[in-house]
């Protein structure tokens, strides 16, 4: 009886190894579909990206520089200052004007023979006029003289300012190109965790029809799935805003896809970051800029200042006055007039002592400007130095521990066919992978975006 039992139970153990085994290699069946199926999916996405054109980064700030934006506005504020200086060099040349006027005066109404004209100031009855006048200042106070040297720093300055909006429009497009190409790259990353949720709500269905598992492990595994594919419409928002928001910088519409590099091809090179020292933050173009508004500042002063002196014009004017365009009364009555005045400034109530101290305070404003700027610009250059070389540290770091996230999910799936270890063991070494290389390409994200505030920051 004893050995009909046992014969019994090995033959139901044989049974039940048969099917577990069975429902085993249905399930290693399932999860190499899955993985092939995720790449042929990846590799098909791949052939789309690369049929695509890939813009890069200095394709994307060449389209930017010929689309409306601060730098051309920039650049029209540079050639307005530029048409200043030709009004400042023209004020010193001569005003030309012709004045032909006729002028009736009736005659007298007082009587007399023969009858004058009516009003004390008339030549005649019918006056005739021609005249070419030549009119301008004499820079006795060095007002136009202080204009012109003020203009040509405001010229200055407005170029300088013109590559500062440069400068900025390359650094928006730079920080754009990047958190697309992150963007991007969590997308990836959250596909893959999608299709790791689904390969494991398969299986544990598998498990769960066998009655290896309890019902409640496959509501846990659904649970993962939505919150896998959450993580996944995340990560597309997040893509298209900061699509859109490249295109809206390089002029693409924006129902046209844009593809941008790898970040994976954009790795640090060793001693990059400790080429750059501060001592070039002097070269940016802010100071020159910063230099030419303090001049222009000082002309205003002078402006100022010789509105209270006295100031010399002249009228030249050439051609006849007459009562009559006969020839004979004509040449009678050619002429040149020469005027020559000074106005001298007596009283205006304090407005140009009032305009002058406003000009200084104007300077000092700049100079103190200057100072906050100098501070803020060492400041940006030792933070985003910092940052560089954190993101370094990590690249390094997340390198290693990614050969070692791959080492653990080959075992992983070597265990799982062993049967020595469950579905979710998979899972897990499949999604620790996709974390250690969305941290890479966050810590090559942080680099690159430190590496362009840091030349920005010195001046290139």
């Amino acid at each position: 009886m004893r050995a009909e039992n046992d014969r019994l139970f090995d033959k139901q153990k044989f049974v039940n190894d048969y099917i577990v085994n069975d429902l085993r290699r249905k399930a290693i069946v399932v999860l190499v579909s899955h993985v092939f199926a995720f790449g042929a999916a990846r590799f098909v996405a791949g052939q789309a990206v690369s049929a695509q054109h890939v813009l890069t980064i200095a394709e994307a700030v060449d389209l930017a520089l010929n689309q409306a934006s601060k730098f051309k506005t920039a650049q029209i504020n540079e050639r307005i200052a530029a048409e200043d200086i030709k009004q400042a060099r023209a004020a010193y040349l001569p005003k030309v004007a012709v004045q032909p006027n006729y002028i009736y005066n009736s005659p007298s109404l007082g009587g007399g023979n023969p009858r004058p004209p009516s009003f004390i100031g008339a030549n005649a009855i019918t006056e005739y006029q021609g005249l070419v006048t030549a009119s301008g200042e004499i820079d006795s106070s060095g007002k136009l003289s202080a204009t012109l040297r003020r203009n040509q720093a405001l010229l200055a300055a407005a170029r300088a300012g013109s590559e500062v909006a440069r400068r900025d429009l390359i650094q928006a497009v730079n920080d754009a190109y990047f958190n697309l190409e992150l963007s991007v790259a969590k997308r990836r990353g959250a596909e893959t965790n999608l299709a790791a949720a689904q390969e494991f709500e398969n299986n544990t269905k598998l498990n769960v029809d066998a009655g290896e598992v309890a019902p409640v492990d496959l509501v846990r595994a659904r649970l993962q799935t939505a919150a896998r594919q959450d993580e996944l419409e995340q990560a597309k928002a997040e893509e298209t805003v900061n699509a859109d928001a490249l295109r809206f910088l390089i002029g693409y519409d924006f129902s046209r896809p844009v593809a941008v590099t790898d970040l994976l091809t954009q790795t640090p090179v060793n001693g990059e970051i400790d080429r750059y020292t501060e001592t070039t933050i002097s070269t940016r173009p802010e100071f020159a800029q910063f230099e030419a508004e303090r001049r222009a500042a000082e002309q205003d002063v002078k402006i100022a200042r010789a509105d209270r002196r006295p100031q010399l014009t002249y009228s030249t004017s050439t051609g006849f006055v007459s009562d009559s365009l006969s020839p004979v009364r004509l040449k009678n009555h050619l002429g040149v007039q020469i005027t020559v005045g000074v106005s001298i400034p007596i009283f205006d109530a304090g407005a140009t002592r009032s305009r002058e101290t406003q000009a200084r305070l104007k300077l000092q404003q700049g100079e103190i400007e200057r100072e906050l700027a100098a501070r803020q610009f060492r400041n940006d250059f030792f933070a985003a130095k910092a940052q560089a070389e954190s993101a370094a540290i990590r690249i390094k770091q997340i390198g290693a521990t990614i050969v070692d996230a791959e080492q653990n999910l080959n075992a992983s799936l070597a265990r799982y066919k062993a049967g020595e270890a469950g579905i979710i063991e998979v899972t897990d070494a499949q999604n620790l992978l996709v974390t250690q290389r969305q941290a890479l390409y966050k810590a090559i994200f942080d680099y690159q975006s430190a590496r362009a505030h840091l030349l920005r920051a010195i001046g290139q």
